[in-house]
């Protein structure tokens, strides 16, 4: 097991559909974790130190891909986008859809397989409904998650951001 690096830990948000950002934030500061809030439009973001907005070009996967080239170990990653989080995963990150359920190295390949089977039968024009309709259990499921993911980041040795720098 390699040593963890020197930059403190950080949270990238794939934001432009993601509604656990306000969830993520409160996380983010309680752990002085660095946040970049990573969509293709401007969003509004709390002005803090801890946060970065990061605003890149329209096109399809333009988001994904700045966020898989600058993810590794000891780092955290918000997305319900399932090849993003196959890239994220490969690349050490710990990955957490917005409804609390972790990408692991373990689940990723059956999960890539659901989501192209169902994107197959989208496309043959079968009905497959949609995303369960958001909740209060899976944003609280969600905060479970990222405190977790974050409490084992730093329990292997990654760390926070220091205090001059917040």
């Amino acid at each position: 097991m390699t040593a963890p690096r020197e930059e403190p830990i950080a949270l990238y948000i794939d934001a432009d559909a993601c509604p656990v950002k306000e969830e993520a934030y409160k996380v983010a500061f309680r752990h002085a974790i660095r946040v970049l809030v990573v969509a293709n439009a401007p969003l509004m973001v709390p002005r803090h130190p801890l946060v970065e907005r990061v605003i890149v070009p329209a096109g399809p996967d333009v988001a994904d891909d700045f966020i898989a080239a600058r993810v590794s170990r000891g780092d955290v990653v918000v997305t319900a986008d399932v090849p993003l989080a196959s890239r994220c995963v490969a690349a050490g990150a710990a990955v957490i859809a917005p409804d609390g359920r972790p990408f692991t190295a373990n689940s990723i390949g059956m999960q890539l397989a659901t989501r192209n089977l169902m994107e197959e039968l989208r496309s043959a024009g079968a009905v497959t409904g949609g995303p369960k309709p958001f909740s209060p259990r899976a944003r609280s499921e969600f905060l479970s998650a990222l405190d977790l993911a974050i409490v084992r980041l730093k329990r292997a040795g990654f760390h926070a951001v220091p205090p001059e720098a917040r």
